[in-house]
């Protein structure tokens, strides 16, 4: 048989896929091929890059004992990427309506997700699903999915209270069905027909409402021209170039002046405005410059002169999916009246902010600035521009840091567990967690289980979740991870085995905390030593007079 034949619709990787998919170096791929004459031949690309058949991959992987194994999850994912290479959101409609309709029709792919509906349920084969093509650097031809970093910023801004809720350039439907009351009314649009298709199922099976998303080019060809709401989220696309200017001269929207060509992101934020009932707010995703470029300054002048701006908001890097650049939100809201119309601005800077850690802006992060203020001849938004900062007592932080730092480190070195050697043979049978799940032994919160029997340790449960073989089931040949708590093996053991292992697991998990808190202060006092040293606020100690 031709080593290299392979179907037209064969998943391909690279061979840093099949690194990322055996949790080896790319040099082990390499010693591979040159090694052993049965590696799988290339079957497509070119010589620096060859492209192997996925299929001729595992088996080979299998037959060599490279302790390989896919979760359900991950087959599947490989199985859609196969069926539908140009676009995985539709791939994933497709999937999801033929659970939920019980269709007839039938593909490698649907087979993979009846068997994992028939374990948990159609939604969270979903759920499952739109988070790795949320964190999937190949998306195909989807590329509209704001982070969930970005959607919880933008929805602690936004509240839950909002009974009207538009996103006009909504993608996946992650910002739109994160904002406003649950029974709010939820529309959108968006220029990809299958993103708009997987919103609208998303808001009907996870959040079990309604959302009605129209396909187009929201600039070009509003599909929602009369539609007013209480608010309007956007994180408008940022390879948006050519947005149609010329075509627009004349458009209603360009209430605060028409947006010069290289003004997109202005553009996008006055048709965010122009569908703002009155009372209503528009928060937009601005990037940085938009606040202080030469070319939108006419605009943001009128913006803050007619009170419609209301808050700035700096956010720190690596919130945006197309970027890793700090970002801002403008938020605007539509007065009542002219004397409802804001006499100030409210500037935040949190762009130091921990992207995991709450986002509530302390005191010496925000600022009101009265309009005035604002409408000089450069009219810059720059939140830090305008909140003047408190005179650091560098002496007294780094002392503080340090002492910190020392108790941290000793804490550490007496955290670090003792462990002796083991045979690399744990013994007996695994059980799968799905197992447990399904027998009411185990729960699942989030990303973790949670024991629900006393023969059961949930240290134990959740040290081995995290085991180098569960991660690699739960990871795709493209890398993407997450987990997938049903699919993991766990080693059959005593109860009072497993209280040891889970106590020493517990220990780790505050290694690892104290060990992060380490690094946070081992930073500070780089960076206080560093400006005190610059500034005159400190200096180097005197042998001397010590």
């Amino acid at each position: 048989m031709d080593r290299t034949a392979h179907s037209a619709d064969e998943q391909l990787v690279t061979a840093a896929d099949i690194a990322r998919l055996a949790r080896v170096t790319r040099a082990a791929v390499s010693n591979w091929r040159r090694r052993h004459d049965d590696f799988p031949a290339p079957v497509a690309g070119t010589k620096s890059s060859p492209l192997f058949a996925l299929s001729q991959v595992r088996a080979w992987l299998d037959r060599q004992n490279k302790g390989y194994e896919e979760s359900g999850e991950v087959r599947l994912w490989h199985a859609l990427r196969a069926e539908y290479p140009d676009s995985m959101a539709r791939g994933i409609c497709d999937i999801v309506e033929a659970l939920r309709d019980d269709a007839e029709r039938d593909s490698a792919a649907l087979q993979i997700a009846r068997e994992l509906a028939k374990e948990t349920s159609t939604t969270e084969v979903l759920t499952a699903l739109v988070d790795r093509l949320r964190n999937s650097p190949q998306r195909g031809d989807t590329d509209t999915s704001s982070t969930s970093r970005l959607v919880r910023a933008i929805t602690q801004v936004a509240g839950k209270d909002a009974t009207s809720v538009f996103d006009p350039a909504c993608g996946l439907g992650s910002l739109l069905l994160a904002v406003g009351a649950p029974d709010a009314q939820r529309t959108g649009q968006d220029i990809d027909p299958h993103a708009a298709r997987l919103a609208q199922l998303r808001a009907e099976l996870e959040y079990s409402t309604t959302a009605e998303v129209r396909v187009g080019d929201s600039l070009r060809a509003d599909a929602w021209p009369d539609h007013r709401v209480e608010l309007v989220v956007c994180d408008p696309p940022t390879s948006n170039a050519d947005w149609g200017r010329e075509e627009l001269l004349l458009d209603t929207r360009w209430e605060l002046g028409l947006p010069p060509r290289a003004e997109a992101e202005l553009a996008w934020l006055q048709h965010a405005y122009a569908h703002t009932a009155p009372g209503g707010r528009a928060i937009v995703v601005m990037s940085t410059s938009a606040a202080y470029r030469r070319t939108g300054r006419r605009i943001r002048s009128e913006m803050v002169r007619r009170g419609l701006l209301t808050d700035v908001i700096a956010l720190p890097a690596g919130l945006a999916s197309a970027h890793s650049q700090p970002v801002h939100l403008w938020v605007l809201r539509r007065p009542t009246s002219e004397s409802d119309a804001a006499t100030e601005v409210r500037m935040v800077d949190m762009s130091d902010a921990d992207l995991e850690g709450p986002l509530e802006p302390a005191e010496h992060q925000q600022a009101t600035v009265p309009l005035i203020d604002l409408l000089d001849d450069l009219v810059d938004l720059t939140p830090a521009h305008h909140i003047v900062q408190p005179v650091p007592d560098h002496f007294a932080e780094y002392q503080a840091v340090c002492d910190e730092l020392r108790e941290v480190l000793d804490a550490l070195a007496q955290t670090l567990p003792a462990l002796a050697e083991g045979d690399r043979d744990l013994g007996g049978a695994q059980l799968r967690v799905g197992e447990l799940i399904d027998n009411g032994l185990v729960e699942v919160a989030g990303d973790k289980l949670r024991s629900t029997s006393d023969q059961l340790d949930t240290d134990f449960l959740n040290g081995f979740l995290r085991s180098a073989a569960n991660v690699r089931r739960s990871t795709s040949a493209s890398g993407v991870f997450r987990t997938d708590a049903r699919s993991a093996r766990m080693p059959q053991m005593d109860v009072a085995e497993q209280r040891r292992y889970g106590e020493v697991f517990r220990t780790l998990d505050e290694f690892e905390r104290q060990a992060k808190r380490a690094a946070e202060l081992v930073s500070q006092t780089v960076r206080l030593a560093r400006e005190g040293l610059t500034n005159g606020a400190l200096v180097p100690t005197d042998p001397e007079r010590e």
